[in-house]
């Protein structure tokens, strides 16, 4: 090759390299542009930590967090296959492993165990179905339940009746209440008991507890934490509800003027409202406390079945600027904007690995930012999301994995 066609081509391969850097230099800045200011979180691969005694998780259905910022979980025990899963408590034992953990878990914010409770016992009921648990400004903790009562012929439990009751117990575990009358039917406008409550929320400051009431009922109900009578409650748009069978979600329909069950979440604000998860009707409807209507938002609205709203948490700033959006259907946690209600940002992604869901189910947030999440059908685990601040995000960040 003669001298002069070295130095062409040494011409050529440097202006190819510099239209490269251009084209990689204008990339990243159109990526730049797209990017978003939102609180960042990567998930923590340790945490919790390994369970004792062989234990294993069933479908876990509800997360709280207490002022210590201790994790309470409450998973059901008996949703397992029993000849795979839990063959050391089959008669005959077929293995070592593994063996049901108690219903309430409690963990320190490193992930160990502190306690576990929970079950029947003597001096109260317990849902056929234990769904969602919540502690209070006391360290009281509160579980609900949305099972079906079983085949006729159980005394105790009445075919066609369900969980209409909520438990209250003290922090490690002593029973203190039952509210409502156990085993009723279902009935949206009972004022004695409720039916198949998925959550329980509070307002300190008005001693009052918003129960998403929920499964069987399409209503929230809002009771006194002293005494559980029932002091109020709504249907959908604040109007009187309705047990009504809606029929199957239509995304092309006109919007359903009643709640679907299962109504999942009703969290109240210190601004004076209440956040209400209409799950299979893809919404947040936004009320006054008093039931007023104020507004709502639809989510991701062809998704059909358990659709997108599970549950939500507020970020812990004084002005509860952020949502976080449980999505179990679509696999995702939302960041939200809380009084535009626009989706900021989202991560996750449908899988059994860390950052990865299965029916993401429930969500909590501590006072240090942190996420935690809870999966049921066979997700069966609790997650943590440890928050690194505000930072420029992409809109969809796929699997949020620690940063090496």
């Amino acid at each position: 090759m003669t001298r002069q066609k070295k130095v062409t081509l040494a011409s050529v391969l440097a202006l190819a390299i510099a239209l490269l850097g251009i084209g990689q230099a204008g990339l990243d800045a159109a990526a730049r542009v797209h990017m978003v200011q939102a609180p960042s979180f990567e998930v923590d691969p340790l945490w919790p930590k390994p369970l004792p005694n062989h234990w294993i998780l069933g479908n876990v259905i509800g997360v709280g967090v207490d002022a210590k910022d201790h994790v309470f979980i409450v998973h059901r025990n008996d949703t397992f296959d029993r000849q795979t899963e839990i063959g050391a408590v089959a008669n005959p034992k077929i293995s070592d492993c593994c063996v049901p953990a108690p219903p309430v878990l409690e963990f320190d914010p490193d992930g160990n165990l502190v306690k576990a409770w929970g079950g029947p016992a003597p001096g109260h009921d317990w849902p056929e179905s234990n769904h969602g648990i919540s502690v209070d400004n006391k360290n009281n903790v509160w579980i609900g339940g949305n099972g079906l009562c079983p085949p006729p012929g159980t005394p105790q439990c009445p075919a066609g009746t369900v969980d209409s009751f909520i438990l209250k117990f003290t922090h490690d575990g002593q029973f203190l209440m039952e509210i409502g009358v156990p085993h009723q039917t279902v009935n949206s406008n009972s004022t004695t008991s409720f039916g198949r409550v998925a959550k329980i929320s509070f307002d300190v400051k008005a001693n009052e507890a918003f129960l998403a009431d929920g499964y069987g009922n399409h209503r929230v109900a809002v009771i006194d934490m002293d005494n559980g009578k029932i002091k109020r409650f709504w249907g959908a748009y604040g109007h009187v509800p309705s047990d009504s069978n809606l029929g199957p979600y239509n995304p092309d329909a006109p919007l359903a003027q009643q709640f679907r069950n299962p109504v999942h979440c009703a969290e109240p604000t210190p601004d004076g409202l209440v956040y209400v998860c209409d799950r299979p009707n893809d919404r947040i409807q936004v009320f006054k406390k008093n039931g007023e209507f104020v507004k709502e938002k639809i989510f991701k609205p062809q998704t059909r079945g358990d659709g997108s709203v599970w549950d939500i948490a507020f970020s812990r700033d004084p002005a509860q600027k952020y949502i976080f959006m449980a999505d179990g259907k679509n696999e995702r946690v939302y960041v939200m904007d809380r009084q535009s209600l626009e989706v900021i940002t989202e991560f996750g992604d449908g899988g059994r690995q860390p950052g990865q869901f299965f029916a993401v189910h429930s969500i909590a947030t501590d006072s240090k930012g942190n996420i935690y999440t809870a999966e049921t059908y066979e997700g069966k685990r609790v997650q943590k999301f440890v928050y690194k601040g505000m930072a420029n995000v992409e809109p969809n960040q796929g699997v949020v994995w620690p940063k090496r």
